[in-house]
């Protein structure tokens, strides 16, 4: 009985245990296949480190002013009798915008040339006497005191010519003051005043409209101190050009307008930083002969802010943190992405400027980049362009 029993718990237990082994056989199976089979390399777009010749450009916001800007006043009292100008249009130098009743002024240098008239032939007589005295007194026919006497109403009568020459010069520019005529070639705003109000000689409320030039313009932007300074610094040691010795560069852009279109120079800087708001004045002067640079207007400006160097740019979306340092990954012969510590610079034309830690040519990494896991990991490259570049270039390229 015994015997029979256990031949028969042998035979239970082999049934029961052979599942089990079946299933470490097939995971043992796969274990090695896992073993033999590699994982697949990451793939990562990779674009190579640009050398190229660039000029650095700050930034900065300003305003178009009008290189002159009159407030036109009268010079002469009296009536306004007719408005010759049409509000708006650019008008020259010397054009006639206003007229004033100008019959009293005539009247008053009709009466003053009347005055010279009698003034000079009072000197006619006077001078005539005295000649006559002249010839008298060598015969003892008049006395020495009638003489100089003659002698002083000769000097008394011309004086009175010359005031009454002054008066009808006085009167004869007052009558010209009755047009009131453009100071400026620029375009001329509306007009404050109609026909037939009062208008006062040089009074602060008789305004009569404004001019304003058109071509050349200005634009004035404010620089705060510390690139004043560094400005300066790199002026004096060859670095860029001095605004105050032939200008430098600048490009301005309107609202609304791709890019900076207009170019000039900068040919003023303040002589003193306002200590109130810690930025210095600046000025550039910008052609404008289609006048669509209207005073007034706000301006995007980009100055010149080095000569033209040599510099090595990669994409900023290629750039990771670590801490307080940055650094690119580039890839090397054997495909294996290798960490770079960088020391950055200044943006331009949308790309980064590496000022130290990567040389031209070096392939970077620019897309995939968080697939790349530790330094040395092997990846499988893929080319990937600058794109920001592209996106200069074609910017460029519409200017």
């Amino acid at each position: 009985m015994t015997s029979t029993f256990s031949g028969t718990t042998s035979r239970g237990a082999l049934v029961l245990l052979a599942p089990l082994l079946l299933a470490l056989a097939v995971s043992g199976c796969r274990s090695q296949a896992a073993e033999d089979t590699a994982p697949a390399a990451p793939t990562v777009g990779v674009a190579p480190a640009l050398s190229r010749q660039i000029i650095q450009w700050d930034d900065f916001s300003g305003h178009i002013e009008a290189v002159e800007s009159v407030a036109l006043r009268p010079r002469v009292s009296g009536y306004i009798e007719k408005i010759t100008y049409q509000e708006g249009q650019i008008v020259q130098r010397g054009d006639v915008l206003f007229e004033i009743d100008a019959r009293s002024y005539q009247a008053a240098l009709n009466q003053a040339e009347a005055e010279l008239a009698r003034a000079r032939t009072r000197e006619r007589l006077a001078r005539s006497e005295f000649v006559r005295s002249q010839k008298l007194v060598a015969v003892q026919a008049v006395s020495t005191e009638m003489l100089e006497q003659r002698r002083a109403a000769v000097e008394q009568a011309q004086a009175d010519v010359q005031s009454a020459q002054a008066a009808v010069a006085q009167n004869r520019l007052d009558l010209d003051f009755t047009k009131v005529r453009a100071p400026i070639t620029g375009r001329a705003g509306r007009a404050l005043v109609t026909v037939g109000n009062l208008v006062t000689a040089d009074g602060q409320d008789s305004v009569l409209t404004t001019l304003v030039s058109q071509d050349p313009v200005y634009v004035h932007f404010d620089s705060d101190e510390r690139t004043y300074l560094r400005y300066a610094r790199m002026s004096r040691n060859g670095e860029r050009p001095d605004e105050r010795n032939g200008g430098v560069p600048v490009q301005v852009g309107l609202t609304g307008e791709a890019g900076y279109p207009h170019a000039g120079r900068v040919d003023f800087i303040d002589n003193r930083v306002d200590t109130g708001t810690g930025t210095i004045r600046v000025r550039a002067t910008l052609p404008n002969p289609d006048g669509h640079l209207t005073p007034g207007l706000y301006a995007r400006v980009r100055l010149q802010a080095s000569s033209a160097f040599d510099a090595v740019l990669i994409d900023d979306k290629a750039i990771m943190t670590d801490q307080d340092r940055k650094y690119v990954y580039v890839v090397d012969e054997q495909n294996a992405a290798q960490r770079r510590d960088i020391r950055l610079g200044r943006k331009s034309d949308g790309l980064r400027v590496v000022e130290q830690g990567l040389e031209p040519g070096e392939r970077v990494v620019v897309t995939g980049i968080q697939k790349v896991f530790f330094p040395g990991m092997t990846v499988a490259v893929q080319e990937a362009p600058m794109a920001p570049l592209q996106l200069a270039q074609q910017s460029n390229a519409s200017h």
